[in-house]
């Protein structure tokens, strides 16, 4: 369904972008941030489902910031190297394509946009809500958000937590949303990336499939 295009951030770094578009006019656009396995087969699937939703999707390869073409899978060699790239990344400094994938799709659109992002990509959403020009976020399992709950969402905010993830403690989300009321929060019987159809040891499929419908519930609402 989609394709790759190249985007120009406002630092003036070079980057790629999966682009999945709906089959009539979109509902708005939106920005999907990966996880820490690059822009693989499984973020694509995730676009092209939020394509097949209404929206123009577009997944910037953030990792192209170090190297070109980083798509890792969920073994034992993936993990590793996926665990390298997360060392190198930073949050504030991954914005810069963020931005320029939410630019992208407001040029393409001329709609509302939104940020939507799963493990490293939840707490980018939860960090685009605050300080880009979009106008709704959904996070899902960000372990970064406990320790960016400083910042101040401008926009709408979902996020989904597993009760059974062990990457990020319960008293920690709970002291975001005492600090955000606001913020709508979800838990679910499930552990850290349940969202990940691909990986069967962390893919919970009916916890996933509720947290999908009150996203695109979400989503339709505030990008519509």
């Amino acid at each position: 369904m989609g394709e790759f295009v190249t985007l120009t951030t406002d630092g003036g770094l070079e980057i790629g972008a999966y682009v999945a578009r709906p089959a009539g006019e979109p509902i708005g656009g939106l920005v999907v941030v990966q996880e820490i396995f690059g822009v693989n087969a499984h973020i694509r699937e995730v676009a092209d489902g939020w394509a097949n939703d209404g929206f123009l999707v577009v997944a910037p390869t953030i990792f192209d910031r170090f190297e070109k073409g980083v798509e890792l899978d969920y073994s034992p060699e993936g993990w590793k190297v996926a665990m390298g790239f997360a060392a190198k990344l930073n949050p504030v400094q991954s914005l810069d394509e963020v931005g320029a994938a939410a630019a992208y799709a407001a040029k393409e659109t001329g709609k509302k946009v939104g940020v939507i992002g799963y493990c490293y990509g939840g707490s980018m959403a939860w960090l685009s809500a605050a300080r880009l020009p979009i106008a709704a976020a959904v996070g899902y399992y960000g372990g970064l958000i406990p320790k960016l709950i400083s910042e101040e969402p401008n926009v709408p905010v979902m996020l989904h937590f597993g009760l059974k993830d062990t990457h990020i403690p319960v008293a920690s989300v709970e002291a975001v949303a005492q600090r955000h009321p606001e913020v709508t929060i979800y838990w679910y019987e499930a552990g850290h990336a349940f969202n990940r159809a691909a990986d069967p040891t962390a893919y919970v499929p009916d916890e996933a499939l509720v947290a999908r419908s009150r996203s695109l519930v979400f989503l339709k609402k505030h990008l519509g």
